[in-house]
């Protein structure tokens, strides 16, 4: 089939959705002369905003008012009539939405109950990086290979912004880090005074230190700032002016959260912490000199978020990893 409008459909977090931007360009290059329109919740839309391999962005508000939003989204989906919807997010929502729509080809992972809502069920791979499980479901489509790398595309005037916004930091320092201490999920973070001794230790070895958050991680990223050669810009960018910070810093250190996700797409290289969850999950930094902390325990992984607390109480697979250690990393890598 030569299909004219393609839906691509990922309502998870941040994180999700920027994987998803292999699979968009992939689909483009497949087919140059199709709209390929993304359906993402609102607290990521922005993330994408720029790509040009898509030409709609379509929100789904389920967080808000599930069943109105359903309702209205469907009505619209109905309207522009799909002839595919690929969907790597296996939600029996998502898959109850696209059917309901009566899109005629809808490929997703054959896995869990959405997937007797599909049409063409692809297996979902283990062990392998999510970029590449969401590629494996044009499989249907093609047998051709595509890049797994990220990507997004913030402006010439969010560039020039964070020129403005580092130059001083910058004049003063050998290299920037990117710190990101915040998490959705508290069992995600590495301890909060771990990364404040780390950040007076990389501004005691003339690095200059960048904080990235949300506007309600502001206040751990206060808490994370150095003495001195530090900058708090949590809560006062967008998720695309944040994209262009982060490219401009020598490394990004921060949890397995939505920045590693940025940090890849723009190239910087990441050191992450790992602990309620492990790579073998598929969402871990994959460029060549990304590295992970982590420490082997059996209880390991207790899920595939993190939670609230730690079940067992001690939450050692974070605490056991010392800012000497992360330290000690940072100049190997530097050369100091």
């Amino acid at each position: 089939m030569t299909p004219t409008k393609i839906l691509i459909v990922q309502t998870a977090f941040l994180g999700a959705v920027i994987i998803i931007t292999p699979l968009i360009k992939a689909v483009k290059e497949l087919y140059p002369n199709a709209l390929v329109d993304v359906m993402v919740i609102p607290q990521t839309s922005g993330v994408l905003e720029n790509n040009p391999n898509i030409n709609e962005i379509i929100i789904f508000d389920k967080r808000k008012n599930k069943i109105v939003s359903f309702i209205k989204t469907l009505q619209l989906l109905k309207k522009k009539q799909y002839d595919i919807a690929i969907t790597p997010h296996s939600s029996i929502t998502t898959a109850l939405l696209l059917k309901l729509a009566k899109i005629p080809v809808r490929i997703g992972f054959d896995r869990w109950s959405a997937s007797k809502h599909l049409t063409h069920k692809v297996p979902h791979p283990d062990g392998i990086h999510k970029t590449k499980k969401n590629l494996s479901l044009l499989s249907v489509l093609s047998a051709n290979e595509f890049s797994n790398q990220t990507e997004l595309f913030p402006t010439d005037a969010m560039f020039e912004k964070t020129e403005t916004l580092l130059k001083e930091i910058k004049d003063n320092s050998k290299k920037l880090i990117a710190i990101a201490p915040g998490s959705v999920w508290n069992t995600k973070k590495w301890q909060t005074e771990y990364y404040k001794t780390l950040s007076n230790r990389l501004v005691d070895n003339n690095f200059g230190v960048v904080l990235i958050g949300s506007k309600d991680e502001r206040g751990i990223c206060n808490e994370v700032l150095p003495n001195k050669n530090g900058i708090n810009l949590a809560g006062e960018l967008s998720l695309l002016e944040s994209a262009a910070v982060i490219s401009k810093c020598d490394l990004m250190i921060c949890n397995d959260s939505g920045a590693l996700h940025i940090a890849n797409a723009v190239e910087t290289d990441v050191f992450a912490f790992f602990g309620p969850t492990v790579q073998s999950i598929g969402y871990y930094p994959f460029r060549e000199n990304d590295f992970v902390f982590e420490r082997e325990m059996e209880c390991r992984p207790c899920g595939s978020h993190g939670g609230k607390s730690c079940y067992l109480k001690h939450h050692e697979c974070m605490k056991k990893v010392y800012p000497k250690e992360v330290l000690g990393k940072v100049l190997d890598k530097f050369n100091y």
